[in-house]
């Protein structure tokens, strides 16, 4: 979605003054508003597909929004460089889209298999090794202090390589399922190993690194020691500067190396103490971080069309259970690339640590592009429910260290559960609502879907749905949530000439709403307003006025809506031209894919068909019914259309009536309508 889910409650004295007119009493919301997602199976067997929608529909019963899907870069590209096979994506998305839930696709540039809950095995395409003439295979996988090499993601000491695969491959996801942007609510980002941005530091090609050990540096091959040695000498100078600094006689560059007894460097804490032990630590965590920007930025390049306006997300990983050992405090975190040692990791201050890294995120604010960081082990106590394995786990004290660091920071956060385990008993919830009660996040994404259709995990979810998601009053400065939002689509034909807009005010007649739905619109004149969110922010002549609007409504410009683009004020909701055919005489093609108008594939008319694309909160329509009447407008006037007298209407009016969830056809001032339901 192209729209933020997390909005402060902010009055200043003119929305206040306009409130005021429009009968609304303010309210005060400390809590933004949240998203409630489910991760789907890592892969669905097509015998499972039966089960898999009865878990969707149960899902979609309690309230959730959205299902995260995996995209497999070595299923999908698997067979050979730019050979996608997109078969099992189309039956998975067309199964979600059937039950009415949203996607988060999950550009998934990791193996599956090898890690925590891993039930499938796609490796990375076998050919991307051996892709680029003269280079090593090595040079591409991560090495760790061991000597082993990871295949599950390619080494970020060759993003440079590499990085137009994931660009390509971004590329075709968009070109592929550019019909059914509206259905994604995220594009989320996989920057190492389980889609997390983090070393291998832990896994499966290393011996005994695993829970809950410090794992183990993954910073020795031969491009990442060159990248070290390019980082020495570009802090210090040159080599005297760095055997000073770190107290070293080193001969030469050359000899600027990872720790050569990573485990002495650890229990004797050379990683804190020593500055080289600083030096590296701040190295290997800038180096993960730099990846994680040079990652978003490839989402951004890539997803410039159809999905150009998807929020991005990335994912930090709670690495919690070496934290408090004071043998060798926060190593596992250490290992994994998460902390600087050269900050003091105790204090709130830095973020306990983790400032650097969560400032990947940070990096976009001004960037035009919405990203979301998403952090995992919300369900967890510290000491890790008291396990003798992992007495030193503080897993709750870090579910909260990151939301104030993302707060601190003014970046939206959501969280996970880590263990599917986590959702099936009282006390993992209670931690899970604990953070969303008390910390910044905004937003919850399950692990899985299929633990939330029975028992503890389907009671606990939909209690926190429904108390987190629908308690909130109607705020026409808030977007709206809850409800039976559905992709509705109008067209209203309307010849006009060079300057001017269309714009549509709607929604139920405020007698029929009180008297037959039981609405006192008169007292709170949105209950008979529709609640939309725009799909289509792509065109630079109306996004400014969709921009703050949250509703189709009779009331002209919203408190939150932008006033004004090239000249002319906002008169209500924004609609975009259309044509069924771009003829070649009018130069370069636009479409409403990719400029926001022009061509557009739903228009079955010809030209002049001005369109509205929203979801749209069917829930607030009489009985999928409501109205609307268009006007074009420019700089300083406005012609509305004609009192029309439309058949089979579930009540009287002069205005058309629109079916909610529908592709929906009328012309200015006639009595003519169109019903089409979406493919």
């Amino acid at each position: 979605m192209s729209y933020s889910k997390k909005r402060k409650w902010i009055v200043s004295g003119l929305i206040t003054a306009l409130l005021s007119l429009l009968a609304i009493v303010p309210n005060a919301w400390s809590k933004p508003f949240y998203t409630a997602n489910a991760m789907a199976p890592l892969y669905v067997e097509e015998s499972e597909m039966g089960n898999f929608h009865e878990q969707l529909r149960r899902a979609k019963e309690i309230g959730v929004e959205a299902i995260s899907v995996d995209v497999w870069w070595g299923l999908v590209e698997g067979a050979g460089d730019q050979q996608f096979d997109w078969s099992y994506y189309d039956r998975v998305f067309g199964a979600i889209e059937q039950e009415g839930l949203h996607i988060v696709a999950i550009m998934s540039f990791h193996q599956c298999g090898g890690n925590v809950g891993d039930d499938c095995f796609f490796p990375l395409p076998s050919w991307i090794w051996n892709r680029y003439q003269g280079v090593n295979p090595g040079d591409l996988k991560y090495k760790s202090e061991q000597g082993n090499e990871s295949t599950e993601f390619v080494s970020l000491w060759s993003d440079d390589l590499v990085s137009h695969q994931y660009v390509e491959f971004m590329n075709a996801f968009e070109d592929k399922y550019a019909n059914k942007a509206h259905l994604f609510d995220e594009l989320n980002i996989s920057c190492g190993p389980a889609g997390e941005l983090r070393y291998p530091s832990y896994n499966s090609h290393d011996q005994g690194t695993g829970y809950p050990t410090r794992g183990a540096f993954q910073a020795y091959s031969d491009k990442a020691k060159q990248d070290f040695r390019d980082y020495a000498v570009a802090k210090y100078g040159d080599l005297n500067g760095i055997n000073q600094a770190w107290g070293f006689g080193l001969g030469s560059v050359n000899d600027i190396n990872p720790p050569g007894n990573a485990s002495t460097f650890m229990t004797q804490q050379d990683y804190i103490n020593m500055q080289y032990g600083r030096d590296f630590v701040d190295w290997y965590n800038e180096s993960l971080k730099q990846h994680g920007i040079r990652m978003v930025n490839s989402g951004i390049q890539a997803f410039d069309g159809a999905l150009a306006d998807v929020p991005l997300g990335i994912k930090l990983p709670g690495i919690h259970w070496q934290m408090g050992n004071s043998a060798h405090p926060r190593a596992a975190e250490v290992a994994a690339g998460l902390i600087q040692t050269s900050v003091d990791f105790n204090n709130a201050s830095t973020g306990h640590g983790y400032e650097n890294i969560v400032s990947a995120v940070t990096n976009f604010k001004n960037s035009g592009r919405e990203v979301i960081l998403h952090f995992t082990a919300l369900e967890m106590d510290n000491q890790a429910d008291y396990n003798v394995n992992s007495p030193y786990s503080q897993a709750k004290d870090l579910v909260f260290w990151m939301a104030n660091e993302a707060e601190r920071q003014g970046i939206d956060i959501k969280g996970e559960n880590a263990l599917a385990g986590g959702v099936a008993t009282h006390q993992g919830w209670d931690n899970i609502e604990n953070a969303i009660e008390w910390a910044a996040y905004t937003g919850l994404t399950v692990l899985r879907v299929g633990n939330i259709g029975w028992d503890i995990g389907r009671d606990r979810y939909a209690n926190l749905i429904a108390t987190k998601l629908e308690a909130d009053p109607v705020d026409p400065t808030e977007p709206p949530t809850g409800g039976d939002w559905q992709r509705t689509v109008i067209f209203m034909y309307g010849q006009t000439v060079s300057g001017q807009d269309m714009f549509l005010r709607g929604g139920l007649d405020h007698t029929y709403a009180n008297t037959v739905l039981g609405r006192n619109c008169e007292t709170t004149n949105f209950e008979c307003a529709m609640p939309i969110r725009h799909l289509n922010l792509r065109n630079g002549n109306t996004t400014p006025w969709k921009t703050g609007e949250n509703y189709l409504d009779w009331y002209g410009q919203e408190a939150t809506q932008t006033s004004q683009s090239h000249g002319t004020t906002a008169q209500g909701t924004p609609l975009d031209w259309t044509t069924n055919i771009w003829p070649p005489e009018w130069g370069a093609k636009k479409t409403v894919a990719v400029d926001g108008f022009g061509e557009e594939p739903l228009n079955l008319w010809g030209q002049h068909y001005w369109m509205l694309d929203v979801e749209m909160d069917c829930s607030k329509s009489a009985d999928g019914w409501f109205e609307l009447k268009a006007f074009i407008a420019e700089s300083g006037s406005q012609t509305w259309e004609a009192n029309i007298n439309q058949a089979n209407t579930p009540y009287g009016s002069n205005n058309h009536f629109a079916q909610c969830g529908m592709i929906n056809m009328f012309r200015m001032g006639e009595n003519t309508a169109e019903f089409i339901p979406f493919q």
